[in-house]
């Protein structure tokens, strides 16, 4: 077997690696990896999957399991609604070409198993990867990333099969891993480097003298420039430490509306308290209010963000989307069928309105981000009567 512009082979002593760059979603790389694999006979075959992503293309059934009200309390919701758009949105690509997300990475893990060979999981999980991608960048790129999936998900732009098929040329992905570097340095870390020295340290742990290794072509020269270099994998599965800003500005607000209360009280005999009060409760519960009527909420669910936002925004701990999201749960609860539907009812918005598992993640999301942006007005408000 030859080198090609998609098949990579690394010699090591008495080891072969046959590194075989794919496209998640093309019919071409699933055929190529099951030939690859059938002709090398390898005694290990490596996937560019970690557990939780290879349960999630190997369980139909993961769905069913997944406890809403436990979601909403460990304040999970947004980060498993972009999960599900960004899954979505390769679902929905996969359809127009006929093949599922990740059909490669499943078809080699299957086929390894048809010839006997062992099967590793050598990429950082998916949990590591995104907390470290979204620690790296600030406020207002986060902002971006999401309405950049957002996009993503309501888009209905087409695209054609050839395109994908080029996209694992060595000049394309070139061309774009520049631009991708240019544009998102922060992200290309993470998601990108970091990833390419995981992946190629975990096929060198890998046993066996025979080792085909099935990664996104977009990862190939990068891992390939990591070949026998040392690379620290414990370092690499570190969480972001969080920053002591961050626990700092989580309390910032209380701590300033708690100062300005206590001023109020004791200028005109408490006078300028109730301003302040009127002030901070107005726009906390009509932003939350307003922001979880647009997720399409039950009526007891609005009432609930009107009433407890104010409160919650005084306690990091109890955010109002937990308390909103925990009511919306017990009016709306998630039937199996949601649960079973969610892969085909996230790839529209209309089908996260429809389906109750999602409609209460969005009712959640939306109450928390309601709340945020009632807190900052309120604190403005508040601070303006001391200038008076």
């Amino acid at each position: 077997m030859e080198s090609s512009d998609t098949l990579h082979i690394i010699q090591d002593g008495d080891r072969t690696i046959y590194l075989v760059g794919t496209a998640h979603v093309s019919e071409e790389s699933v055929k190529e990896v099951q030939q690859v694999i059938e002709e090398v006979q390898p005694d290990t075959v490596c996937v560019e999957l970690d557990e939780a992503r290879f349960q999630a293309l190997t369980d139909q059934n993961r769905w069913r399991r997944l406890d809403i009200f436990k979601v909403i309390k460990e304040g999970k919701t947004l980060f498993l609604l972009a999960n599900l758009a960004i899954g979505a949105y390769q679902r929905r690509l996969g359809a127009e070409l006929g093949v599922k997300p990740g059909s490669e990475l499943l078809a080699g893990a299957r086929k390894a198993e048809e010839v006997g060979a062992e099967v590793v999981l050598i990429d950082r999980d998916i949990n590591v990867t995104l907390k470290r991608t979204w620690a790296a960048v600030g406020f207002w790129k986060r902002a971006e990333l999401l309405a950049e999936i957002v996009g993503a998900l309501v888009s209905r732009e087409e695209t054609e099969a050839i395109d994908i098929e080029q996209l694992k040329e060595k000049s394309q992905l070139s061309e774009m891993m520049k631009e991708f570097t240019r544009v998102l340095p922060q992200v290309h870390k993470p998601l990108i480097d970091e990833r390419d020295q995981y992946l190629m340290s975990g096929i060198e742990l890998a046993p066996g003298n025979r080792i085909v290794a099935v990664v996104g072509a977009a990862h190939v020269e990068g891992m390939k420039s990591y070949f026998k270099q040392t690379v620290d994998r414990d370092a690499l599965e570190q969480l972001p430490a969080p920053s002591p800003w961050t626990g700092l500005l989580k309390w910032l607000i209380p701590a300033l509306i708690l100062c300005a209360f206590a001023f109020g009280y004791y200028k005109q005999s408490g006078q300028t308290l109730q301003e302040m009060l009127y002030a901070w409760v107005l726009p906390n519960s009509v932003f939350c209010a307003v922001l979880t009527a647009c997720a399409l909420a039950r009526p007891l669910s609005i009432l609930t963000a009107f009433v407890a936002s104010p409160i919650t925004s005084l306690n990091p701990l109890l955010p109002a989307g937990v308390v909103v999201g925990l009511v919306e749960a017990t009016l709306r609860r998630p039937t199996v069928e949601d649960a079973e539907a969610i892969n085909d009812d996230v790839q529209s918005l209309r089908g996260i309105y429809k389906n109750r598992f999602t409609r209460v993640l969005l009712v959640a999301v939306m109450a928390t981000l309601g709340s945020a942006m009632g807190a900052w007005v309120g604190l403005g408000w508040v601070y303006s009567f001391i200038g008076n």
